[in-house]
């Protein structure tokens, strides 16, 4: 039998605030420390449900020194939740590694299960949900790009792809070079104020973030190769 806390991974809104579940927010409020990807990130929401938990800073930058001091208080018997900036940790973030080694140390890893950018994008898209990839953000470096673009322009299945506003059109065109005019449906701000879902071909898209300043959080998902 052991004493050790358990270990929470919390999914938490991906925009609107109104997107936590019931049980998230339980958890919240019982845990003895939330680690987050970005404190400010986290505060907001805990200050809006009136949550007073103290936070700590666990990313891709401090992951292996926090780890450990966070498997120090796991181990102590006391639990210890889990969040990403938006959505649920463990995607495309350090959460990853977290998780790995709480398994190796025996300590109880139980998920909270939150809305994801990543399906919320595909179920809305329109294209086939039945098989899909998830390539998260894409590589900075043209060379990596153009190779992992490359290697997927024969998947079958729909790809779906994170990317920043400010390298949204390189990435696009990169897309077009390597994939061809493929159907692609840019979601940017999913949920929020100025949500958008543009169904458009990757040349339109190309053609439109030429005239509009790219602004926001986008999820881009793209149609698979047809046969």
């Amino acid at each position: 039998m052991t004493n050790n806390g358990i270990l929470y991974l919390i999914g938490t809104p991906i925009g609107n605030l109104e997107d936590i579940t019931l049980r998230a927010l339980r958890i919240l409020k019982s845990v003895r420390l939330i680690a987050c990807e970005d404190t400010r990130e986290t505060l907001k929401l805990l200050n809006h449900y009136d949550i007073k938990i103290p936070l700590t800073s666990y990313n891709e930058y401090n992951k292996i020194k926090s780890a450990q001091h966070l498997l120090n208080i796991l181990k102590s018997g006391k639990s210890v939740g889990v969040t990403c900036d938006r959505g649920m940790p463990g995607i495309s973030d350090a959460g990853v590694h977290l998780v790995k080694e709480a398994i190796k140390n025996g300590i109880t890893v139980i998920p909270i299960p939150g809305p994801t950018a990543l399906i919320t994008a595909l179920v809305v898209s329109g294209l086939p949900t039945g098989r899909f990839v998830f390539e998260g953000f894409l590589p900075r470096k043209p060379g990596k790009l153009r190779r992992l673009l490359k290697n997927l322009s024969t998947e079958e299945g729909t790809i779906v792809f994170y990317e920043s506003p400010h390298r949204l059109l390189r990435t696009l065109k990169e897309m077009f070079l390597m994939l061809g005019d493929r159907n692609i449906v840019v979601c940017r701000e999913l949920t929020k104020k100025f949500e958008e879902v543009i169904p458009v071909s990757i040349n339109q898209a190309i053609e439109h973030f030429k005239n509009t300043k790219p602004l926001g959080e986008f999820t881009l998902v793209v149609d698979g190769k047809k046969i």
